[in-house]
């Protein structure tokens, strides 16, 4: 009878190891479902980035942004002006430099303030090759775009193979925390920062198109060091990335090109170290690295 109940003890030992072993199995299943299911969502999208860092575009380096998008094959590319204050010229001047290079399939829409979008320019914009975003005020651009169906449109465009490109404002609002261009300790304007200080830089939401990295323009010429050296500090998980004028850099996926005449400079801070002192930052172990036309760089 005691050897009975030992060997049933036993065998029930067994069945509950083995169920236990069952239920983790089915736990692991799952975990594993929902991890393929957030790597898919998570898809690299299908388009490419052409961001200029302002200032004049030479034709090759518009002809570059023209074939990268397959223009001269097929599609049509937009022209978004909000950025400028003089809205219906910056399509103008954005439209030359292309029917100057052979591409005549190009319109521009001006959405505005408080207006609802045009579900029509909605829907093109979802759909076209290039979508071109001109200079001037990238808080402007942003507040007319953000969380609404223009935005929603030209990440539903990049997503599925379209080129999104912007000079100057246009570029800064490439990325996911973007310079406003402001100064929180000092209100009067100027190109560059005098200092490198904490707490004085402002940084806004941009489209995200790009969340490892912080676009700064017109970046060598206007001298813009101490800014991105303040943001890289202060935001020591991404990368700065100053493009100068007439230069930009095409992107797909991490991956950047450096197209143009002049130089890209890409700022990090791999140790996050970051000091303080009387509100001067500090930090040690910076790594700047200064790249050419032709150069490629990931990030």
């Amino acid at each position: 009878m005691f050897a009975y109940l030992r060997t049933t003890a036993f065998l029930t030992f067994l069945n509950m190891r083995q169920y236990i072993y069952l239920i983790i199995s089915i736990l692991f299943v799952f975990q594993a479902c929902a991890t393929g299911d957030s790597s898919q969502a998570k898809d690299s999208p299908k388009g490419s980035l052409f961001i200029i860092g302002g200032g004049s575009r030479p034709d090759p380096l518009v002809n570059r942004m023209i074939d990268e998008a397959g223009l001269r094959e097929s599609g049509y590319a937009v022209i978004l002006p909000m950025s400028s204050e003089l809205s219906d010229s910056a399509i103008i001047w954005s439209s030359e430099q292309f029917i100057r290079n052979g591409i005549n399939n190009v319109t521009g829409f001006n959405f505005l303030h408080d207006t609802p979008p045009n579900p029509v320019w909605v829907d093109s914009l979802k759909n076209a090759s290039l979508i071109y975003i001109s200079g001037g005020d990238q808080n402007r651009f942003m507040s007319i775009v953000a969380d609404n169906a223009i935005e929603l449109a030209i990440r539903q465009a990049y997503n599925s193979g379209a080129m999104i490109a912007g000079t100057s404002a246009g570029a800064a609002v490439m990325s996911k925390l973007m310079i406003t261009g402001d100064e929180l300790r000092y209100k009067d304007y100027t190109e560059t920062f005098r200092t490198i200080e904490s707490e004085n830089l402002e940084l806004g939401r941009g489209l995200g198109l790009i969340e490892t990295a912080i676009i700064d323009q017109h970046f060598i010429w206007r001298s813009r060091h101490n800014r991105l050296f303040t943001a890289i500090i202060e935001n020591p998980g991404v990368k700065g990335i100053g493009i100068d004028e007439s230069t930009a850099i095409l992107v797909r996926d991490n991956e950047a090109e450096v197209v143009g005449v002049a130089q890209v400079m890409v700022f990090s801070n791999p140790d996050r170290s970051y000091r303080e002192y009387e509100n001067k930052l500090g930090a040690s172990n910076l790594r700047i690295d200064i790249f050419l036309p032709g150069d490629k760089f990931t990030f």
